[in-house]
């Protein structure tokens, strides 16, 4: 027989499943852990910038390319995803959230890549890099050393 302990903290709500990490407990796996979730952060930044510095370039060039309705605005969307998610993601909150929505802007940057490109591999490999790297933290979550597991500590509590 399980303690309430026990079943709260094998994933049985809402909020610990958002929370919670899945990952090992070792503190060097812990700062591996950070530092790849501070690096895709800090250096995804940069690509949501980019894009509100040329709005109307990427709208023309990527998105009404890929033939995507409403493609400015789109390009805000995702650029405000990069932007905001990937500081979330550095701070280690709503992770597993944020990691889908980046993940998300990944796929539609390796479907423009294999659409202008083929099946050339240095268009693809940025965009398929930081994909797996996200799929790994929508998995894995944040991490012990987070915000998250703040909250999730808050929660067990």
């Amino acid at each position: 027989m399980t303690s309430p302990q026990a079943e709260s903290s094998n994933g049985s709500s809402l909020p610990r499943l958002l929370f919670a990490s899945s990952s090992s407990e070792g503190a060097p796996f812990q700062a591996f852990w950070l530092v790849v979730r501070l690096a895709v952060g800090a250096l995804m930044i940069h690509n949501g910038v980019d894009k509100l510095g040329d709005v109307q370039g990427f709208a023309d060039n990527v998105v009404s390319f890929i033939g995507l309705p409403f493609p400015v605005f789109l390009t805000y969307c995702a650029a405000y995803v990069e932007v905001v998610s990937s500081v979330l993601l550095i701070l280690g909150l709503l992770t597993r959230v944020n990691a889908l929505a980046l993940l998300g802007t990944m796929a539609v940057a390796i479907f423009f890549h294999l659409k202008a490109d083929g099946f050339v591999v240095p268009p693809l490999e940025t965009a398929s890099l930081y994909a797996s790297v996200y799929a790994l933290l929508l998995i894995g979550g944040a991490g012990q050393w987070s915000l998250d597991a703040i909250v999730a500590k808050k929660l067990d509590s």
